[in-house]
């Protein structure tokens, strides 16, 4: 399985989106700030939407397509499947 995923600093605050084989390992990779760029700057780490594949080639399309939308899209998106911007890397299923 592969993810395609969004973390965000806050509700409403800086998105992130990114893809992976995976996705609970790199969520806390960047939780941990492991990664420099980005993420560690903007203090984004929360997992707050994400969506599998089949394949990775197939994430990879799905994750340039999100990167390529405006701001809005994504926090909608986020909004429709996430309303209170839990942090999904926290519920019981994704442990």
């Amino acid at each position: 399985m592969f993810y395609v995923y969004i973390l965000a600093s806050r509700r409403n605050g800086t998105p992130y989106t990114g893809s992976t084989d995976g996705v609970a390992k790199r969520v806390w990779l960047h939780k941990e700030k492991a990664y420099s760029g980005f993420t560690a700057k903007y203090d984004v780490g929360q997992l707050v939407w994400y969506e599998v594949h089949e394949t990775r080639e197939a994430a990879f399309r799905r994750e340039r397509q999100i990167k390529e939308w405006k701001r809005a899209w994504k926090i909608e998106m986020i909004e429709r499947a996430n309303p209170g911007w839990r942090d999904l890397s926290q519920e019981p299923f994704f442990r």
